[in-house]
């Protein structure tokens, strides 16, 4: 399941994901995500994993897809998870992005923002 974030405005996209990711999920995420990147171009993306179990496994292809297809449409991705799990994935993600990619530990939130929102040209 996900929800989005107040955050989720403009060209960042915000969302907290918890228990399982469902194919209907993605089939309402997605477009969302994709009409943001034609709207602003690029996209900064910020996603909270809370009590996340990860995917159904053809909605992880579909995700996986939809990133390959988006590899140069994230300006940033902020990622944010309590498991070592969830940050071992964000290093499995980089490949699929040429965004700049960064996990933080769930008690570094504000870090995550902060980084997010920096400028490009100082990370």
């Amino acid at each position: 399941m996900y929800q989005y974030l107040p955050e989720n405005t403009g060209a960042i996209v915000a969302v907290r994901t918890s228990g399982k990711l469902t194919r209907d999920d993605l089939h309402q995420l997605l477009p969302e995500v994709e009409a943001r990147i034609k709207q602003h171009g690029k996209v900064r993306f910020y996603w909270e994993m809370e009590a996340f179990d990860g995917w159904e496994p053809l909605s992880f292809v579909q995700d996986r897809l939809f990133d390959v297809k988006h590899a140069t449409d994230f300006e940033k991705i902020a990622i944010v998870g309590d498991k070592k799990w969830q940050e071992q994935l964000s290093n499995l993600m980089k490949p699929f992005t040429k965004a700049p990619l960064k996990y933080f530990d769930e008690d570094q939130k504000e870090a995550a923002w902060q980084w997010l929102r920096e400028s490009s040209l100082a990370q």
